[in-house]
């Protein structure tokens, strides 16, 4: 089992990933995020885990993937062609794809998926990630 917290800075409530499953170091990942209805975004109107909390979701995974030293932390720097198809609901395992695309010099551009089952429900084609403390 890969220990998040020991590569990542980010603690609840703003750790955005469970677990990671697969790891090609610099160049993808996959993990997963388990939506319960006892999360911080779960409120008596919105029923739904929002559709940014799962591109930061992503965005955690793609610094992951490319850090592998302590306390190096990671930047939501940019995003492009970004779909939101569908939603993540309280008993949803939310699964995570990072696939790094270009690394120079701490910036990390590379394109996320995420589904729910066989659905679709979050399309990034860019996420630009800037890895500070990665040189």
């Amino acid at each position: 089992m890969i220990d998040i917290p020991s590569i990542i800075p980010h603690r609840y409530p703003f750790l955005m990933i469970d677990r990671i499953i697969e790891i090609d170091q610099g160049k993808w990942a996959k993990g997963y995020k388990n939506v319960t209805c006892n999360e911080w975004f779960i409120t008596e109107t919105s029923h739904s885990m929002p559709s940014m909390m799962i591109v930061e979701a992503l965005a955690q995974l793609g610094a992951f993937t490319t850090s592998s030293k302590e306390n190096s932390l990671g930047f939501l720097s940019s995003l492009n062609g970004l779909e939101i198809i569908g939603n993540a609901y309280p008993g949803d395992q939310v699964e995570l794809y990072y696939e790094v695309i270009k690394n120079r010099r701490g910036f990390v551009l590379g394109k996320g998926v995420a589904t729910v089952g066989n659905r679709v429900i979050i399309r990034a084609e860019q996420i630009m990630i800037y890895i500070q403390g990665s040189s």
